[in-house]
């Protein structure tokens, strides 16, 4: 058999499995792909064995989870202690609720899981997961040197001040016909020394130090400016920004973002604000009164992140939402997990019932965006449609999307 393109660079592999006739299986269609060094194992005991005497570890594992004596599952948990950067793609031929599960537990953990694959393997999702490895030891080695920088609150509250913190925009696209509806506004931060800083790393500190506030007037000034900007030459789309449950307390806030919008010229309406649906739980009277006013100014209102938290229909009951925002994590990859297929489908069906907009993030495969157009979701963001980019490659970026448009458009719109 002729070999594949090896675009994984996957240099070995260490497959544990008890039957012989799968562990041939997975040898063969690795070495289609590409894979020259390959190890196998009969049973958990024996990889661990195996792994010991290696001088380097393989560069990734698969791991059956039906096995006598130590089952995948156990041998997934003692990977973790022993050599958790490996990582790991969990199969078997018992039903995807179970492969999905402990492909979370891995990820949970801490783990580098790259799938969960149904057996028989076939060469393309084993080549896919492969693929997916390439591109991991890249975006750790960015997030580990990133979690390395210590930052405090003055360095923080002077990048504020010196206006460090600036915006990306990612685009939000009609599912249905591809076109530009409208952006998210998603803060970073251009450290002088450190470099780009993502929201990750400096968010959480400002709530915990109370500079939650001006970082978000700042974010907000920004958003509603580039607004003003983009209406002025013709291009009227929705701009997103996220609130921090911290600055629902806030009890000028409705004050101060309407003189924003009335400086800048911004209708409220044009504005989404983003709310996690674990905001409105703390001061539950201020916070709805906030939110209740923001409403009636004429924002609209997204419960973001829908699905993470434990408080999802009751928030839908409680607050006057607009619009709502699926988190990634029922998104991406839903086409080949039926378990959260049917979640998403059922969140778009409860949106359209309650005449809310729905918003899928996250999307990164055709597949996926395919599924979401079956499902009538409203509006789509993520990777497959675009990154966040710096407002100047906006428009640019904007014209090279119209080559992209016959193919992100349903068939019934074609």
């Amino acid at each position: 058999m002729a070999s594949l393109p090896m675009l994984h660079q996957t240099e070995s592999l260490l497959i544990v499995d008890d039957s012989i006739v799968q562990r041939m299986h997975a040898v063969a269609l690795s070495r289609a792909l590409g894979v020259q060094l390959i190890y196998e194992a009969g049973n958990g005991i024996e990889a661990l064995e195996l792994l010991s005497m290696l001088v380097l570890p393989p560069s990734v594992i698969i791991v059956d989870l039906e096995m006598p004596g130590m089952d995948g599952i156990e041998l997934v948990q003692q990977l973790h202690a022993r050599c958790p950067e490996v990582p790991v793609i969990v199969a078997s031929s018992r039903e995807s609720a179970l492969i999905e599960s402990v492909e979370t537990m891995g990820r949970m953990l801490g783990m580098n899981v790259l799938a969960g694959l149904q057996k028989p393997l076939t060469t393309a999702a084993l080549g896919d997961a492969l693929t997916r490895r390439a591109e991991c030891p890249r975006r750790a080695a960015g997030d580990a040197a990133r979690t390395a920088i210590q930052i405090d609150r003055d360095g923080l509250g002077l990048a504020i001040d010196n206006h460090e913190i600036f915006l990306h925009y990612q685009p939000k696209v009609d599912v249905r016909t591809g076109i530009v509806r409208g952006v998210e506004a998603l803060a970073r931060w251009q450290h002088p020394r450190h470099g780009m800083i993502p929201p990750g790393a400096f968010i959480a500190l400002a709530e915990r130090e109370g500079l939650i506030h001006p970082l978000t007037l700042s974010v907000m000034e920004q958003a509603v400016a580039q607004a003003a900007l983009w209406n002025a030459g013709g291009l009227k789309l929705s701009m997103a920004v996220n609130l921090s449950a911290r600055l629902l307390e806030m009890p000028d806030l409705v004050q101060r973002l309407a003189e924003i919008f009335n400086r800048r010229g911004v209708r409220p309406s044009q504005m989404m604000l983003e709310i996690t649906e674990s905001s409105v739980v703390g001061s539950l009277g201020t916070t709805l009164g906030v939110l209740a006013r923001l409403r009636l100014m004429g924002c609209g209102l997204s419960i973001d992140d829908y699905g993470t938290g434990f408080s999802s229909m009751q928030q839908l009951a409680r607050v006057p939402f607009t619009e709502l925002k699926i988190d990634r994590s029922f998104v991406h990859g839903a086409h080949r997990k039926r378990n959260l297929r049917v979640i998403l489908e059922s969140a778009l069906d409860m949106a359209r019932r309650l005449g809310l907009i729905s918003v899928a993030e996250g999307i990164e495969t055709i597949e996926d965006w395919r599924m979401l157009q079956e499902f009538g979701c409203t509006i789509g963001q993520g990777y497959l449609i675009g990154k966040p980019m710096p407002a100047e490659d906006f428009v640019n970026w904007i014209k090279s999307h119209q080559t992209e448009l016959p193919r992100l458009r349903s068939a019934a719109t074609a």
